[in-house]
């Protein structure tokens, strides 16, 4: 079996070996650089800086000195410390101080420097003068040198009658060859080990973040297929695991739709099958046998108008639900009196009292309760709750419509005495194309849009609503409006 390695440079994987090796790469360039390249220069630097420090200390030793056999084995100890060669002379060349060790190889030299750096100090502006010069052995000299300045009124005679004192101070440079040759193979250690772990981080970490993206996206393609139950793994960083759950809830979301349509093109199917099946059977006997005889005639016809009915109210159903969906639905709000309007609606169905013996029971306000908002959306809730209830009602067929004022608000109820809704359906009573599972009272079927239109209606008028039911007692969907205060 062939396999084909795949290398995407726009992967997180191959980001992620890139991101480290150019690190790694990176540290080990800047640690060359400082380690080998700018030694010499940073050593020089170094040691003028430790050179000046010194020499501050010094000159303030000095100054604040009462004797000078002190300040001369003060001057002892820093030279042999800080294995520099230390002197102190007048401004005309007249030697002050000078130290005791005369381990220095460089003696002469020192004193032929000494008379340079006391000519270059004393034709300059500034207060201390430094150089570095070469010697012997491949070794170079820090020449420094400044004023110890000293007030005339000095209990010392030797330095009261110098008008100034200038500090030499002389410090070997030693080569740094043997130790860049250290630090270079050292380096090289560093180096090689700096990359196998860049290497080795890259492969881990490119493998631990790309194989979960990996899962997801076989997951997602599955998903693509129609599989909707799949589920998403997301592995042990939080952001990829949230994506994983968001990603399975969305599945499971479009296995839910997905059921409820298939749902819906079986009841809709259902329901366009019947009354086109009814209108042509009607419409055939009307031509065959009842063309002539007035009372069959309108009896056919009869049922051919409720069935159109019936398809179109279908329809309507459909076409609200969809447009809804867009976003293209514009309540047209006015102040309207709602208990009239729940009177009016019930009126409706005096005809299903009177034919299939439902009873109607209004409970409401004997007077006015003005709302503002679309008196033809709600009146279609009320429409809905209702017929919802007619279907599921008890066998009492009793059915209650409540309006009641509840503080500043409006509490519009549906009762009915009917089965109940289950624990585990009452939330999804809401949703496009559910149906309960609960048997229907009446014989007739609807497309399970009915109560998702109401949902919508009520949440663009930022209604409150909601069900109470329980199993054996019936249910009551309920909703609130803002009341509208009216002046008489």
């Amino acid at each position: 079996m062939n396999t084909k390695i795949k290398f995407n440079l726009s992967s997180i994987r191959s980001r992620l070996w890139a991101y480290f090796i150019l690190f790694a790469v990176i540290i080990v360039v800047l640690i060359w650089a400082l380690q080998i390249l700018f030694l010499d220069q940073y050593y020089e630097d170094m040691k003028l800086k430790e050179a000046d420090q010194l020499a501050k200390v010094l000159v303030q030793e000095y100054q604040q000195s009462d004797s000078l056999l002190a300040f001369a084995e003060r001057l002892n100890d820093v030279s042999s410390g800080s294995d520099s060669y230390i002197r102190v002379e007048t401004g005309d060349g007249r030697v002050l101080l000078t130290p005791e060790y005369n381990g220095y190889s460089q003696m002469s030299l020192y004193n032929t420097q000494t008379a340079y750096l006391r000519f270059k100090l004393q034709t300059s502006e500034a207060s201390s003068y430094s150089e570095i010069t070469p010697s012997s052995n491949n070794t170079r000299i820090l020449s420094y040198a400044c004023y110890l300045y000293q007030s005339t009124d000095s209990d010392i005679p030797e330095i009261n009658n110098a008008k100034s004192s200038i500090l030499y101070m002389y410090t070997p440079l030693y080569p740094v060859r043997s130790t860049v040759e250290i630090l270079r193979k050292q380096l090289v250690y560093i180096t090689v080990i700096a990359l196998l772990l860049a290497f080795s981080m890259a492969f881990y970490m490119s493998t631990r973040i790309s194989k979960p993206i990996k899962d997801i996206t076989q997951s997602a393609a599955e998903m693509g297929r129609g599989n909707y139950g799949v589920q998403f793994k997301g592995g042990k960083y939080s952001e990829i695991r949230e994506l994983a759950e968001t990603l399975t809830d969305a599945s499971r979301e479009l296995e839910k739709s997905d059921m409820y349509q298939k749902d819906l093109m079986a009841n809709v199917s259902h329901d366009l099958k019947t009354p086109l099946t009814m209108i042509r059977s009607y419409a055939e006997m009307i031509r065959d046998l009842s063309g002539d005889i007035p009372e069959k005639r309108e009896q056919h016809l009869s049922v051919i108008i409720d069935e159109a009915d019936r398809l179109n109210r279908l329809v309507d159903d459909m076409l609200t639900i969809s447009r809804m969906q867009q976003k293209n639905i514009v309540l047209e709000r006015a102040d309207f009196d709602i208990v009239e309007t729940a009177r009016s609606l019930l009126d409706s169905y005096d005809i299903l009292a009177e034919q299939e013996g439902y009873e109607f029971i209004f409970d409401g306000e004997d007077e006015p309760v003005f709302v503002n908002g679309d008196k033809a959306k709600i009146k279609q809730v009320f429409s809905n709750l209702i017929n919802n209830a007619v279907k599921y009602c008890g066998e009492d067929k009793v059915i209650i419509v409540s309006v009641k004022r509840d503080g500043k608000k409006v509490r519009c109820e549906v009762t009915d005495h009917g089965e109940g809704i289950a624990p585990d359906e009452i939330n999804h009573v809401w949703e496009r194309y559910y149906k309960s599972s609960t048997h229907h009272v009446r014989p007739t079927s609807g497309s399970g849009l009915g109560l998702s239109i109401v949902r919508e209606i009520l949440t663009l008028h930022k209604a409150e609503y909601g069900v109470d039911s329980e199993l054996g007692e019936g249910s009551t969907f309920w909703f609130e409006l803002e009341q509208v205060k009216k002046n008489r």
